[in-house]
C-alpha cells in the first residue's frame, strides 16, 4: 500500500488551452543534445517519405519453447499467429486518437510489417551491427536479460542533427529515434503466449505475448515507464495468463492501452489538428517545510534545488476517477537559459478541455521506484561526469520484468 506525500484539493476544470511547454507532459525518455542545452524529448521524424521501418525475424528457439500457439510448432499457420500478435500490438498505439501517426486520419507513416529469418537481426549489446532497421526478436542471445527480465527495448536517438545509424538516414534533431529493437527472453525462464494460446491449459502459465509486445513498442515510441498501475507502461508484466486492458478489436484498436498511455504518445505527437486534447495543467511540487530542501546538494554552480524532484504527480477525472495521466515532476529547463533547474516543475499536457481534474502527487516508494525511469541528465552532463553524451547517438535500454512476489 502507497502513502501519498501531498494531495492537492483544487479540482481544475479545462476549458481551453493553457500555454506551455510540453517537455514535461508524460514520463517519456530525454536525450541531452551533443552541444548541450534542455534534455529533448525522444521521438521518431516520421513522414510519408519517411515512415517508421518494422520487421520481425520469425527464428523461435529450438531448444526451448518461447512463443506457445495454436497451431503447430514450425507451421506458416505459426508463424502468421505471432505476426497477427505483431500487427495488433503495433495497432494499439497507431489507433490513439490525437496524435500524427494515427492510421485512420494519417495513413501511411507506418510502414508494412516485415520479416527476417535472422536470428540476430536485433542490436548486439555492443551495437556493432545497429541497422536501423527496427526489428523484433525471439531467439536471440543478450546480457541484457538479468533475473526477472522477460523483454527489453535497445532504442538509440540522435544527440545532433545529422547522427545516422544504418538505413535510419540522417536525424533532422537531436532527441530523433534512429533504431529500436526489441528482444524476448529465449533461454528457458520465460514463455509467452499468443491470445489464443492464453486461453488454453498449455498457455495458462505462460506470460501474454501481445501485452508485453505492446509495452515494449510504448518505449520504440519515446515513452519511458508508468508508475500507473493500470498503464500497458507499468514496467512489471501481468501474471502468467492475464492479460491488461481490453483485447483490440477493429473498432477499438487501443483497446490495450490505459488513458495515462494514450495521453503520453499524444504529448509525443500531438495532432494539431486535435480540438479535444488541447488542456494543460501544470505548477510545483515542494515541501511543507521549504527549509527540507536546504539540505540536497546544489546540482552545479549557481544552482540550488527548489523544489521536490521525482515526484509522481497524477491527473484523475474528478467526475468518473478515471486515472488520465501521470508524470514525474521536479524540473524545468528554460531554452534560453540552460541547464535544468530542479524547482519541482511538473506539466501534463493533451488533456482533454471540458472535464474536471482531481490532481495528486505521491513519492515513489512502493514496487515502482525511480531506477524503473529515465530522468535527465542535463545538469549532470553540464559537470562533467560520466554519461553518454558526448557520443554520436545514445542508447538507452528499458525493460519489463516478471512481477515481484508478495
Amino acid at each position: 500500500m502507497r502513502r501519498a506525500s501531498a494531495i492537492a484539493a483544487l479540482v481544475f476544470f479545462l476549458a481551453a488551452i493553457i500555454p506551455g511547454s510540453a517537455a514535461l507532459g508524460y514520463v517519456a525518455d530525454t536525450t541531452v543534445p551533443l552541444g548541450g542545452g534542455c534534455p529533448q524529448a525522444d521521438r521518431w521524424n516520421l513522414s510519408l517519405a519517411s515512415p517508421l521501418n518494422r520487421r520481425w525475424s520469425t527464428s523461435l528457439s529450438p531448444a526451448h519453447t518461447t512463443v506457445i500457439t495454436v497451431n503447430a510448432s514450425g507451421s506458416a499457420a505459426q508463424l502468421n499467429e505471432i505476426e497477427a500478435v505483431v500487427s495488433a500490438s503495433f495497432a494499439a498505439w497507431a489507433g490513439v486518437a490525437g496524435t500524427t501517426f494515427n492510421t485512420a486520419v494519417n495513413p501511411g507513416l507506418i510502414a508494412p510489417l516485415g520479416r527476417t529469418s535472422d536470428p540476430n537481426s536485433c542490436s548486439n549489446d555492443t551495437e556493432s551491427n545497429a541497422d536501423g532497421l527496427n526489428t523484433i526478436c525471439f531467439n536471440q542471445a543478450s546480457a541484457g536479460f538479468s533475473s526477472g527480465v522477460l523483454a527489453f527495448t535497445r532504442t538509440i536517438t540522435a544527440n545532433a542533427p545529422g547522427v545516422s545509424v544504418g538505413a535510419s538516414g540522417p536525424a533532422a534533431f537531436a532527441g530523433q529515434i534512429l533504431d529500436a529493437d526489441t528482444l524476448f527472453r529465449n533461454d528457458g525462464q520465460g514463455t509467452f503466449a499468443t491470445p489464443s494460446a492464453l486461453a488454453t491449459p498449455q498457455g495458462a502459465g505462460a506470460y501474454d505475448l501481445e501485452s508485453l509486445l505492446t509495452h515494449e513498442l510504448g518505449h520504440w515510441f519515446g515513452l519511458s515507464h508508468s508508475a500507473v498501475w493500470r498503464a500497458i507502461m507499468f514496467p512489471f508484466a501481468p501474471p502468467p495468463g492475464s492479460f491488461l486492458g481490453a483485447r483490440p478489436t477493429a473498432q477499438v484498436p487501443d483497446g490495450p492501452l490505459a488513458d495515462d498511455d494514450r495521453t503520453g504518445v499524444r504529448v509525443s505527437y500531438a495532432d494539431s489538428s486535435d480540438a479535444v486534447h488541447t488542456g494543460t495543467i501544470k505548477g510545483h511540487v515542494v515541501p511543507a517545510n521549504p527549509f527540507a530542501l536546504a539540505t540536497i546538494p546544489s546540482p552545479s554552480t549557481g544552482r540550488s534545488v527548489t523544489g521536490i524532484f521525482g515526484a509522481h504527480v497524477v491527473a484523475v477525472d474528478a467526475d468518473t476517477g478515471a486515472v488520465i495521466a501521470g508524470t514525474l515532476g521536479g524540473w524545468s529547463c528554460d531554452a534560453a537559459n540552460p541547464p535544468a533547474k530542479f524547482d519541482g516543475s511538473y506539466e501534463l499536457d493533451r488533456l482533454a478541455v471540458g472535464h474536471n481534474y482531481k490532481i495528486y502527487a505521491e513519492p515513489l516508494e512502493g514496487v515502482v521506484g525511480p531506477g524503473d525511469f529515465a530522468l535527465p541528465l542535463a545538469e549532470l552532463c553540464g559537470a562533467g561526469a560520466t554519461t553518454e553524451c558526448g557520443t554520436p547517438a545514445v542508447n538507452t535500454n528499458f525493460s519489463v520484468r516478471a512481477r515481484p512476489g508478495p
